[in-house]
């Protein structure tokens, strides 16, 4: 049996076209898998969201294979609303928002703990793309009643890849205390205190930071040392 996680949006499929060389193998089967891209050896997942998804997935091959998860956030994004009833023409504006590097962050929490494994690397793509929004009702789940109907690759501006714990923890600006809490990260990086959880949670299965005792009822941090 062949398993897959495999439901091709526009995204994937333009990611997947730009990434692969002459040569490579595209849904290629891997040991009872599908497998995105084949590289020589290196086996090449693009995931655009929920990597909780591909767990199982890329932690069995992750035993046996080199492979790489690639994910794309969106530096810049423009929002087009298809026209209601199909009347009229659609509406196209540029986000405010801009994407970083480090919301990979959010995703990673699935399975942090491969960072650890010299087989696994993680290469973040910083892309342009259009985001295209249907209206289908409102309910308190959506926002005014419009959602996502695809998402569509415009460019991609730049990438960073991560093969080690140490790289990611790059991201982390400098600032911190020797002994922090998650609100002192969630500070120095500008971010929530629910992301700054989720950063010092992929840190701490990374190996990175460890838990070294409370400070009220926050959890206290240290930076561990790394070869």
């Amino acid at each position: 049996m062949v398993f897959s996680t495999y439901n091709e949006q526009p995204l994937h499929a333009a990611l997947k076209e730009w990434y692969a060389r002459p040569g490579d193998r595209l849904e290629a089967k891997v040991d009872g898998y599908i497998i995105d891209i084949l590289q020589d050896q290196k086996l090449v997942e693009i995931q655009t969201r929920n990597f909780a998804a591909i767990k199982t997935k890329i932690t069995d091959l992750t035993k046996r294979h080199q492979i790489r998860v690639v994910h794309p956030i969106a530096k810049e994004k423009w929002i087009l609303k298809l026209p209601l009833n199909g009347v009229g023409s659609p509406q196209r504006r540029k986000s405010p928002k801009r994407g970083c590097v480090t919301e990979v962050f959010k995703e990673l929490v699935s399975f942090p703990e491969l960072m650890k494994s010299p087989n696994f690397s993680l290469e973040v793509l910083m892309i342009q793309e259009e985001e295209i929004r249907a209206y289908i009702g409102k309910s308190r789940w959506r926002n005014r009643g419009w959602a996502i109907k695809e998402r569509r690759l415009l460019g991609v501006l730049e990438s960073h890849t991560f093969t080690e714990p140490k790289n990611l923890l790059e991201l982390i600006p400098s600032g911190l205390p020797d002994r922090f809490t998650t609100r002192e990260l969630a500070e120095v990086m500008g971010e929530s205190r629910r992301f700054a959880q989720s950063v010092a949670y992929c840190a701490r299965k990374m190996g990175t930071i460890q838990q070294i005792g409370k400070h009220g009822r926050s959890h206290l941090y240290a930076f561990t040392k790394i070869p």
